[in-house]
């Protein structure tokens, strides 16, 4: 159950921050297309097509958190048995 929780922090912790920084990111290198904006006369959101990059980044995500979760969960178990010879 440990390693369980250790496992599911670490992913949730990893995926913000992934997305909180690709936000980040795409939010910085953003440039509007001047010429769109003076086309349209009413009020519309423009949105882009679907993307991939949420999926690789919950692939990214999960992947750093089980080695992580297994590395973690051998050091602690390592010196759980350290303290009980």
């Amino acid at each position: 159950m440990k390693k369980y929780l250790i496992f599911i922090i670490s992913f949730a912790a990893l995926y913000t921050l992934f997305q909180l920084s690709s936000g980040a990111i795409l939010t910085a290198l953003y440039k509007p297309d001047i010429f769109l904006m003076q086309s349209t006369s009413n009020q519309e959101a423009i949105y882009g097509g679907s993307s991939t990059i949420p999926l690789l980044f919950i692939l990214l995500s999960s992947t750093i958190a089980y080695f992580l979760s297994q590395k973690l969960g051998r050091t602690s178990k390592a010196s759980d048995e350290l303290a009980n010879p």
